[in-house]
């Protein structure tokens, strides 16, 4: 640990700290080595202990409730942006990973995709509308 040389009555002493627990610290005295008892006040600590009331929870609370599906699907705009194109219409067919439409967002066209297959229930936007991002787009049933 540290390593000290003390002078005593003209005797130099090299002196290692080799480890130092409670008020115990094992010390080595040219080669030899002693476990000394340091009359030290040992200090308390000032982290406060933290209490907390239990925390009861009534029956069915912070359970989650599920939503009832309608089977649609909405598509939401992943940006903000303006719709250049639109490639499908009202009552067609898709597949999941189809192109949908185009929209314009940070200076770039961006194709927004089919989530699921099924057929297209409602188109809720037209070309050259702007939109904020998680609009409804248009909804797959």
């Amino acid at each position: 640990m540290k390593k000290f040389r003390f002078k005593i009555k003209g005797i130099t002493y090299d002196v290692e700290i080799k480890s130092f627990e409670n008020n115990v610290a094992e010390i080595d005295v040219n080669g030899t080595t002693y476990k000394v008892d340091v009359d030290v006040e040992v200090k308390k600590t000032k982290t406060p202990t933290l209490l907390r009331k239990e925390i009861s929870r009534k029956i069915g609370e912070g359970k989650i409730k599920k939503t009832e599906s309608t089977g649609v699907t909405p598509i939401k705009a992943p940006l903000p942006g303006s719709i250049i194109k639109i490639l499908v219409n009202e009552g067609d067919t898709i597949n999941k990973g189809d192109n949908l439409l185009i929209m314009e967002a940070m200076k770039m066209e961006n194709n927004v995709l089919a989530e699921k297959s099924g057929i297209i229930r409602t188109i809720k936007v037209a070309v050259g509308d702007t939109v904020l991002q998680n609009d409804v787009l248009l909804e797959i049933e």
